[in-house]
């Protein structure tokens, strides 16, 4: 088949640290290693100087200052791509930039497709600003109608927006690197820069330290396990506007901040357990990357654990916001070493299957499929 070229949209982009960043650089180095072309068009990020990426102007996010929104382009879109016209425009967020790459897209007769990655309408409420969530839901709504397809990572979310009046649903799955996460990786030195030693249980969260996240259930979990277990440790990896209040209320606590690359994979691989209870993801890149490290999991069955964890075989996936069925669970793996091992192995040998290679054809399938259209 003949190789595309792929003018892709998205406001944010590495060295930005956030799952969505994370899932298009993997889409981004895997379509190229297939020999197509791909047009990057995204806000300048501070301090950032020109180079092969299309760079627009953006603002900062409120309540996500490392992350900018970009900026309505549709003219200067539509100039670029009357002069370099791409076979297919790919949007990856709703965000103002996005909705004029529709726009232009459209008016130049330009196959565009999308891709739902945040529940923004859910987030909402965790802001102060509830009462607009049923105005962003209807945004999001009108986005993506506006689409030949809208690509999500799993089933559940495919057929939530699908009854919402969404057309062309198309589920493209998400990848984990299984030779990057990995439980060879686990150190002692790492575990004795955290004060734990061969007796303690070191219980991991990794992921935005936010409202949105869930993280008192964390916090509850992790008394319950204490009161049980007194040898136990809590690691914090991540940032966000909650950091500073749970540093001050838990001094106890190891905060590691953001990580990436080997040294995530390293943090990942040496704890013990594996604490995440958000409600308000699409995915969930962190319960696939946990699993692949070995660890046992302890999720609510949605997003990424509900098609990842098969309840008691490789992880624990709990009714969503039985916050006592959670705890109670977290409660019993860490009094049961040989079944948080059990957990862990089989974790890792079902999660070897999901490689972003396999993610990769699919996404292509899917915007040949929206060409054709």
């Amino acid at each position: 088949m003949s190789s595309l070229r792929l003018a892709l949209v998205t406001e944010t982009y590495a060295p930005e640290v956030n799952g969505v960043a994370m899932t298009i650089g993997r889409l981004v180095e895997g379509f190229r290693a297939l020999g197509h072309r791909v047009d990057i068009i995204r806000p300048r990020q501070d301090g950032e100087v020109p180079g092969t990426d299309m760079l627009l102007p953006g603002i900062s996010i409120p309540g996500y200052p490392e992350l900018r929104l970009g900026l309505p382009a549709g003219n200067r879109l539509a100039r670029h791509w009357r002069a370099q016209r791409p076979d297919i425009v790919h949007v990856v967020t709703e965000g103002p930039l996005g909705w004029s790459a529709v726009a232009a897209a459209r008016r130049l007769g330009l196959p565009v497709t999308s891709g739902f990655h945040t529940n923004f309408d859910r987030y909402s409420s965790h802001y102060g600003l509830g009462l607009l969530r049923p105005a962003v839901a209807a945004y999001l709504r009108a986005f993506h109608r506006r689409t030949l397809s809208t690509q999500v990572p799993t089933e559940a979310l495919a057929a939530e927006l699908a009854g919402q009046g969404i057309p062309g649903v198309r589920v493209v799955g998400r990848g984990v690197d299984t030779r990057l996460f990995d439980p060879s990786r686990r150190s002692r030195a790492l575990r004795q820069d955290w004060d734990c030693d061969d007796g303690t249980l070191a219980c991991l969260y990794v992921g935005r330290l936010a409202p949105e996240k869930n993280l008192d259930q964390v916090l509850h979990s992790y008394a319950a396990i204490r009161r049980r277990r007194p040898s136990v440790r809590m690691i914090w990896v991540g940032d966000g506007p909650a950091r500073e209040q749970l540093e001050t209320k838990h001094p106890e606590h190891h905060f590691a901040g953001m990580r990436c690359g080997e040294d995530l994979a390293g943090h990942y691989a040496s704890a013990d357990l594996f604490l995440f209870p958000s409600l308000t993801e699409t995915y969930g890149n962190v319960v696939a990357e946990a699993m692949a490290s070995g660890l046992a999991v302890v999720a609510y069955k949605s997003a990424a654990a509900a098609e990842l964890i098969n309840d008691c075989l490789n992880g624990r996936a709990l009714p969503p916001g039985d916050g006592m069925s959670f705890t109670q669970a977290a409660v019993e793996l860490a009094l049961a070493e040989q079944t948080r091992a059990a957990l862990g192995m089989r974790a890792r040998e079902v999660i070897t299957e999901y490689s972003w290679e396999r993610v990769t054809i699919r996404f292509e399938d899917v915007l040949r499929e929206a060409i054709g259209a």
